[in-house]
């Protein structure tokens, strides 16, 4: 079987990449780039062509899908898209400051536990 044949691939996995690509289209990619990708995503969700035979199988997850249009990677989302620099570097300072703040109460609370 050639490099890129999709004949083991299920009808479903066939759809699936068809529909992804038309998302990727649709953001301004480029065909070949957009096809691509969607091929990656369906191999990475399901592992792949559908292989024959007993025990052979391996389960699907949405572990790509549910990434799917979010902003920015996992830690902001249109929310924080919406929100200017400004608004967000003063978040990531008091979110910053919490953290020194509890750290320090916890070395604290460890060096009082040692004592005992």
């Amino acid at each position: 079987m050639p490099r890129g044949d999709k004949s083991s691939y299920t009808d479903k996995q066939k759809r699936k990449a068809l529909h992804i690509e038309e998302g990727y289209e649709k953001r301004g990619l480029k065909k070949k780039e957009a096809e691509r990708r969607a091929w990656a995503t369906v191999n990475r969700e399901s592992g792949g062509g559908k292989k024959s035979g007993s025990g052979r199988g391996r389960k699907t997850t949405k572990v790509s899908s549910k990434r799917g249009g979010r902003i920015g990677g996992p830690r902001g989302g249109k929310a924080a898209a919406s929100r200017s620099a400004a608004d967000r570097s003063r978040s990531a300072r008091k979110a910053a400051a919490t953290r020194k703040r509890n750290a320090a109460k916890r070395s604290t609370s460890k060096k009082t536990t040692r004592k005992r």
